[in-house]
């Protein structure tokens, strides 16, 4: 039986701001069959050479969707659980039981996901990453690859 990015956690990047966090998220799904979903408006052009070079080969590899809005991308998403990782999150990320196609939601670099689109989130589908108090925030790929790692073990890297 064959995988597909459907039987995958995706990750979505609502409003990317800084293009080589991008890229390594472009890296980061095609070493893992997974696929990044991109929501408008993005903070930098899709021929940048910063989000080619971090995203290295993989780039033309097709391992990310890019979406008008937050709503045609859980349309075309389809049912499945979203997860938000944010600051304000009131559920460790160690402690979420993963699904195979769980989506990870993350805001943009400098400000995280809106209150708007935070709203629409449970708290416990609000997913948080711990760090010291005086902390603001992770790096935006590394924070979703913290998270992704995590998901993929409790599937077995499957």
């Amino acid at each position: 039986m064959s995988v597909t990015f459907e039987d995958r956690p995706q990750i979505v990047l609502f409003q990317p701001e800084i293009p080589p966090n991008t890229g390594n998220l472009i890296r980061l799904c095609a070493n893992t069959g997974s696929r990044l979903h991109l929501v408008r408006p993005l903070g930098f052009a899709l021929d940048d050479r910063r989000l080619r070079r971090a995203g290295l080969d993989h780039y033309e590899r097709q391992t990310f969707q890019i979406h008008d809005d937050l709503q045609q991308a859980i349309e075309a998403l389809g049912p499945r659980r979203w997860l938000a990782l944010t600051t304000r999150g009131a559920t460790r990320y160690d402690r979420v039981e993963y699904r195979a196609n769980d989506i990870l939601l993350l805001g943009p670099e400098t400000r995280g996901l809106p209150d708007e689109v935070l709203d629409r989130f449970v708290p416990g589908d609000r997913v948080k990453i711990p760090q010291r108090e005086e902390g603001r925030s992770l790096n935006l790929s590394n924070a979703a690859a913290i998270v992704f790692y995590e998901a993929w073990r409790q599937l077995s890297f499957r």
